[in-house]
């Protein structure tokens, strides 16, 4: 079977991005978790998982870039096997400009000649060793739908904002709206937390969940930037699980493990567990030494350009 991969990406230190977000959103909250600097920072992360990819997973069959009128300085754009997708090439007019990556999600099934097997990445994700098809989709072509166990996830949530007052977070509140959305259809409530690595998926059932769920996305249309009533795109694998259209597997650290930059510790971590694969994740918590490492770490991990760059 064919499998390609598609990434969401963005430059964040381009001055006419730049210009075209602080109008759109203001300056406000910018260091919150929903308009933050490592929001949208560019350390060349996905430079170095195309070298992952290349080194790890060469039988990948086509790479898309979905993004907002860029590409990165340093991208070969002339390589057959990688084109730049355009948000207005797969999103209603309305949804723009879209500084909302929850949002864009929704529409990936659409992206022209995309193929019926695909994963799915953002590009602080990365492997980090030799894998084969089999690591995602079954003989069958069905897809492994990795998550992270967290059978009491709700329970502790509740306790939290109901009883010691803590709002949740943006990112749990899309999970749980997922989730329910998924119950009320199928009756059965998924407490999988997503593992925040490379998921593997079908178009068709893709686009069946998109357009099963379609009056609900709409009401999301015009979140440009993250609100609270995002649809998580855990939504595609919850209902996948519903229908019996994927494996159920939970990961450990020695599988996926979620690097956050600011903390020094998890270097050391990643060496011990040497994991399948890695994701560098920037947020709020980050500052630009966090991120100067990260770069540093990632050219000493991945030093040989990949066939991608110019």
């Amino acid at each position: 079977m064919d499998i390609d991969l598609v990434y969401l990406w963005v430059n964040g230190n381009d001055p006419n991005w730049l210009a075209k977000h602080n109008a759109y959103t203001g300056k406000n909250n910018k260091n919150s978790t929903v308009n933050c600097k490592g929001r949208y920072a560019d350390n060349d992360e996905l430079k170095y998982s195309l070298r992952s990819i290349e080194m790890y997973a060469p039988w990948i069959h086509r790479i898309f870039i979905v993004t907002d009128n860029q590409t990165p300085v340093w991208l070969d754009s002339s390589n057959p096997k990688i084109k730049i997708i355009d948000h207005k090439d797969i999103m209603p007019e309305t949804c723009l400009p879209c500084f909302n990556s929850a949002l864009i999600e929704h529409f990936l099934y659409k992206i022209p000649g995309l193929s019926e097997h695909f994963l799915y990445a953002n590009d602080d994700m990365f492997i980090n060793k030799p894998v084969n098809p089999s690591i995602f989709f079954d003989k069958e072509g069905l897809p492994i739908i990795r998550l992270i166990h967290s059978r009491l996830r709700d329970f502790f949530l509740n306790f939290k904002e109901k009883f010691l007052k803590i709002p949740l977070k943006y990112y749990v509140k899309t999970i749980q709206n997922s989730a329910k959305l998924v119950e009320r259809e199928f009756g059965v409530y998924y407490v999988g937390k997503p593992h925040h690595n490379i998921d593997a998926y079908l178009k068709s059932n893709y686009e069946h969940v998109a357009k099963m769920f379609e009056k609900e996305i709409s009401e999301t249309l015009n979140n440009h930037i993250r609100c609270p009533n995002d649809i998580q795109r855990i939504l595609y694998t919850y209902a996948a699980l519903a229908e019996k259209q994927g494996h159920e597997v939970y990961v450990s650290q020695k599988t996926s493990f979620r690097f956050h930059i600011q903390n020094r510790k998890h270097y050391a971590k990643l060496k011990k567990y040497n994991p399948i694969l890695f994701c560098m994740n920037d947020s709020e918590y980050a500052n630009d030494s966090d991120r100067k490492r990260v770069t540093e770490f990632l050219n000493e991990r991945f030093p040989n350009k990949s066939q991608f760059e110019k």
